[in-house]
């Protein structure tokens, strides 16, 4: 069998050094485009994918391939699943490696938010000295919509914090967290900081309308580091500028890189962050041996 991981970065290629060597496995850094990804593995039964677009076309090129692992949790944002079902080859997620590392960024961006860092950051680099009101997290609600193992990381953080629960998901939760759990309408109501941790799916997409924004306590921050498209970005900006939300932080949006002309990046009170949740390398080694288990 011939493995191959098409677009390792510096880091993830180091770590692989760290793990058992694999004479099936060829690594490559950087981001090939379609031609490069044939010359590259043309032949390979199995692709280790971190984040290359991979279209009917691209896949139509490699008749050898049987299984793309991708290096996530979101293959269908850039492999055509259809294509790829037809062809035979079957496409894996790699999830669970980063749980409490992207847990661990929302809370850097809910304190970002709450003592406003950032905001007296660039104030203080441009030459103008004002301390900021900040809120004290304790004793206040934490909002989580979407409850799979970066939700339950965070519902172990906040209580840490000394902060009540509201937990909002699709589905039942564990017993030891049944407590918080309540209607959607309820937690944007009442959550003085929502942290929003739902998967992507068609159904969730623009998940977070301007109704629901509107719906939200006023003075509330909002946090997201699970995926940009599951918000609808004008009517945060909207939420934002009228101050009906005090502050809110991203570190994923539904285009990726952000565009230089995005209107987020005009939103003094919205901090803004690029992707890098999950970017750890705690993280990162976990994904990997995740990912080779699943080669077998």
């Amino acid at each position: 069998m011939r493995i191959n991981y098409i677009d390792a970065s510096e880091m993830m290629a180091g770590l692989l050094t760290e793990l058992p060597a694999d004479p099936r496995l060829s690594v490559n850094i950087g981001d090939p485009d379609d031609d490069g990804v044939v010359a590259l593995a043309g032949e390979s039964e199995v692709i280790l994918n971190g984040h290359t677009m991979m279209s009917a076309a691209l896949l139509a090129r490699l008749p050898a391939l049987r299984k793309i692992v991708f290096l996530g949790t979101g293959a269908s944002s850039y492999i055509d699943m259809e294509a790829a079902a037809a062809q035979g080859i079957a496409v894996e997620n790699v999830t669970g490696y980063g749980d409490r590392s992207v847990a661990e960024m929302a809370l850097a961006l809910i304190l970002d938010c709450a003592r406003r860092v950032t905001q007296m950051d660039r104030e203080l680099r441009a030459g103008h000295w004002e301390p900021r009101e900040g809120l004290q997290l304790e004793g206040r609600r934490l909002g989580l919509i979407g409850f799979g193992g970066i939700g339950a990381e965070m519902a172990r953080i906040g209580k840490a914090l000394g902060m009540e629960l509201a937990i909002w998901n699709r589905s039942d939760i564990a017993e030891e967290w049944r407590s918080c759990q309540m209607p959607l309408e309820a937690v944007l109501r009442s959550a003085d900081v929502i942290s929003l941790h739902l998967a992507l799916t068609p159904q969730t997409r623009g998940f977070l309308d301007s109704k629901a924004f509107a719906a939200m306590k006023p003075g509330a921050l909002f946090v997201n580091t699970a995926r940009g498209a599951l918000v609808d970005e004008t009517a945060l900006i909207g939420a934002l500028r009228s101050g009906h939300l005090a502050h809110a932080a991203l570190d994923v949006f539904e285009t990726e890189p952000l565009p230089a002309d995005s209107p987020l990046r005009d939103c003094p009170n919205l901090v803004l962050a690029a992707h890098a949740g999950f970017k750890t390398r705690d993280a990162a080694r976990m994904l990997l041996r995740k990912a080779l288990e699943k080669i077998g």
